[in-house]
């Protein structure tokens, strides 16, 4: 088994700013792949957590009608499976790096909106979700709103597989996902910790030694996403 690490076959691009309405905003681009996110600030909560003296973070994914190959159409009055997976997994990802108390009594709605699906349009959201968030509380902040950070670890994702050849690779686009034998998308921290595994074997069971160089691999290649993070924030 071979483990290619391509830190450079994507570009991965973060660019802040993007919707002057919102508190932060952001396009991420993953390769081809793109998503246009933005966080609202409300000061409001869900009924069941007022008086808790907490706040919450939640999010919303949808994929554009033009952001594949043939049309899809808009989830109107009720999502689909795979849309409600995703924005839970953005949501609980988000949530993980994030003091509720320290954020206090109001919410912040991540909205992430695919435009253009090359594979790892789940990855990418909540790559580009943490920096919106990251903004959205920076002006808080500045406003006086927020007297310290509630976020307290960088947060970032990354897709990889291994392919026919046995090879492990990261950062899929769509040809590369459709066509591994295996494949995972992983949530982590700067810090080297996990908040999300999600790891399907296609064609045949993987080994314990694969399971490690995935990891391994995802390890090395969140370095290029930290660090389009820190650009897009600096």
């Amino acid at each position: 088994m071979s483990l290619i690490l391509r830190e450079s076959s994507r570009e991965i691009k973060i660019t802040p700013h993007i919707n002057p309405y919102s508190y932060g905003s952001v396009i991420v681009e993953f390769g081809n792949t793109k998503v246009h996110i933005t966080a609202t600030v409300e000061e409001n909560l869900p009924s069941w957590l007022k008086g808790q003296g907490k706040g919450w973070v939640t999010a919303e994914y949808s994929m554009l009608p033009g952001s594949t190959h043939t049309r899809s159409r808009r989830e109107r009055s009720k999502i689909g499976g795979r849309t409600y997976e995703i924005q839970r997994l953005i949501g609980r990802s988000l949530r993980s790096v994030v003091d509720l108390v320290a954020l206090g009594e109001r919410s912040i709605v991540v909205d992430c909106d695919v435009l253009v699906a090359d594979g790892g349009t789940r990855t990418a959201s909540i790559t580009g979700a943490y920096v919106a968030l990251k903004l959205a509380i920076k002006k808080l902040m500045d406003q006086g709103e927020l007297k310290q950070d509630p976020i307290t670890e960088q947060l970032g994702s990354i897709s990889i597989g291994i392919n026919r050849d046995g090879k492990i690779i990261a950062d899929l686009n769509y040809d590369e996902d459709s066509t591994c034998k295996t494949d995972m998308n992983l949530v982590m921290t700067r810090s080297g910790k996990f908040v999300e595994i999600q790891g399907t074997a296609e064609e045949e069971p993987f080994s314990m030694d694969e399971l490690n160089g995935i990891l391994e691999t995802a390890n090395k290649a969140m370095e290029g996403i930290y660090k389009a993070q820190d650009q897009a924030l600096s």
